[in-house]
């Protein structure tokens, strides 16, 4: 029997389940769900439709692919028409004629306006069609006393039908049609927020957005245990999987299925180089046709050069501009665009590739093809697995680290640069002395402390529940130290509850979980900290 992949997401499905219901109670907000590729929106979607019933609802879920608007019309109908008759009791066939004939009796006016727009169809009249498409909603409901959710997956993609006035037009509909909740799911994040906040933007019928994260550590490690059952697995081994996939769902159900396949001889970087490297590898190949995108548009060569120069550490806008001898302008002309793809993202002085498995492999596996003088691709594999085996290593030996350690470590890697953190603009200052700190508090032992000629960073740490006491305790702490710049943060290793952090943002304390803390050590290539089980 195979194992149901899908696991945890109850805060995404009680959203779901949330704006749903409210629709019937009068209250309606759209939502927009994105995310990265991969990441698991539409398996989200689908177990909340599979597990959602109620005879007032018409639910209506269409992907939206490359196709004709005519295609996509007819579709559109069908799926409606469908789920309409679904828990009819008449034995279903996926036949459009089939569907509105069956339909009639029900839904007059519906299916009237159904025949008026496919003639016009006929006609190629397409003008104004997806609007009269999207009425269908308003008037099926109106027959039927039942409230419709509409569900378009990867929606951006209405774009390229050539619907004429597309956001401007449907707009105009969300407002008026308060029986009907849209939810639009989609993979272009930054794309999305614009559409949102310039074409989208109501004063009635907003979205809300909900990003889709990858598992946190706990829920990873979780899946694991769950996906691998009786499977003996080193916890470091598997401490690292969870860092070199972070967290993505599909990844860690990849690697799952080939360690299960291959039980016998648990060998991780075997299983790495067969997905990576090999020629027929699922990852090699998804990634190979992804990286053709770039190859045949102008400046394609820089690109590639940014995705792999990143892939590589050298990830500071000022240090590509550099290599790429690029002036300053040019570079965010390009940076821009990979971000509109959700290729990479910027945080400020810094780039990064938002898959990090597609990072490790421009670093791994693409670089090793450029950088060949030969082709040989024995030595290439040999060296590939070396890399992984090395990259293995290196995680578990500073896994190995305390968190005062790792973190001494990262504070000498600070150059002035600036990243966002937390919605706030934090600046790495540069040090010139950094060194262990000891608390004279029963709450909080250790921590570190760092100095610049302008700037004091008090640091401290704390293995167990953060509590808002914690917080106070070392406000007080700090305010032992009389240098007018000071930037006083907690590192905890659980997670953080809300009055803790509004007890901090009182106290202008930085509260860090682990997800903060090793989004730096991403910034600089540097292995995540994976806690133990709490």
């Amino acid at each position: 029997m195979t194992k149901d992949i899908f696991f945890d997401r109850k805060y995404y499905l009680d959203i779901l389940d949330k704006r749903v219901l409210g629709l019937k109670d009068g209250y309606r907000q759209n939502i927009a769900i994105i995310g990265d590729e991969l990441v698991g929106k539409t398996s989200i979607m689908f177990k909340f439709l599979n597990k959602f019933y109620d005879n007032r609802f018409i639910i209506v879920y269409m992907e939206i692919r490359p196709e004709s608007l005519d295609s996509f019309a007819k579709r559109f109908i069908g799926v409606l028409l469908y789920n309409f008759l679904i828990n009819s009791g008449i034995r279903m066939e996926e036949n459009l004629g089939f569907l509105i004939s069956k339909s009639e009796k029900y839904i007059p006016k519906t299916t009237q306006k159904i025949k008026e727009i496919l003639a016009a169809l006929e006609r190629r009249k397409k003008n104004n069609i997806f609007i009269e498409l999207l009425s269908l909603f308003e008037i099926i409901s109106q027959e039927t006393n039942k409230f419709c959710v509409v569900v378009f997956d990867e929606f951006h993609n209405l774009e390229n039908m050539g619907i004429k006035n597309l956001y401007s037009e449907w707009s105009k509909l969300l407002i008026l049609q308060k029986n009907i909740l849209y939810i639009i799911i989609s993979s272009m994040k930054l794309k999305t927020k614009a559409i949102l906040s310039k074409n989208l933007s109501l004063l009635f019928g907003n979205f809300q957005i909900v990003t889709v994260e990858p598992f946190d550590t706990k829920t990873s490690r979780d899946y694991l245990n769950y996906r691998l059952g009786g499977l003996d697995l080193n916890q470091g081994l598997a401490n690292f999987i969870i860092h070199f996939t972070g967290g993505n769902p599909f990844y860690l159900e990849l690697i799952s299925r080939e360690l299960l396949k291959k039980d016998t001889h648990l060998n991780l970087s075997g299983i790495l180089e067969d997905l990576l490297f090999m020629p027929a590898g699922i990852l090699n190949q998804k990634f190979s046709n992804y990286l053709k995108r770039f190859m045949d548009i102008p400046n394609s060569q820089d690109y590639t050069a940014i995705l792999y120069l990143v892939s590589d550490g050298h990830n500071k806008l000022k240090d590509i501009a550099h290599i790429l001898r690029k002036t300053r302008k040019e570079l965010t002309a390009r940076v821009n665009y990979l971000s509109e793809l959700d290729t990479i993202s910027r945080n400020g002085d810094f780039l990064k590739i938002n898959d990090r498995v597609f990072g490790f492999w421009l670093k791994f596996v693409y670089q090793q093809r450029l950088q060949s003088l030969t082709f040989d691709a024995k030595n290439q594999k040999v060296m590939f697995k070396d890399k992984i085996e090395s990259m293995i290593q290196e995680f578990l030996a500073n896994a190995q680290k305390t968190l005062m350690d790792r973190t001494i470590e990262l504070l000498h890697l600070f150059e002035d640069d600036v990243i966002n953190m937390e919605r706030k603009r934090l600046r790495l200052t540069h040090f010139r002395e950094i060194k262990a700190l000891e608390f004279n508090n029963r709450r909080l032992r250790e921590g570190v402390i760092g100095r610049s000629h302008d700037d004091l960073w008090i640091i401290a740490f704390k293995q167990g529940l953060l509590t808002e006491e914690d917080i106070a305790e070392f406000a007080k702490e700090c305010k032992k130290y009389r240098h007018k710049l000071q930037r006083k943060i907690i590192v905890s290793l659980q997670d953080i509850d809300t009055n803790t952090r509004l007890r901090a943002l009182e106290e202008k304390v930085w509260a860090w979980d682990l997800n903060s803390f090793n989004q730096i050590l991403d910034l600089f290539s540097r292995p995540r900290i994976i806690a133990s089980r709490q």
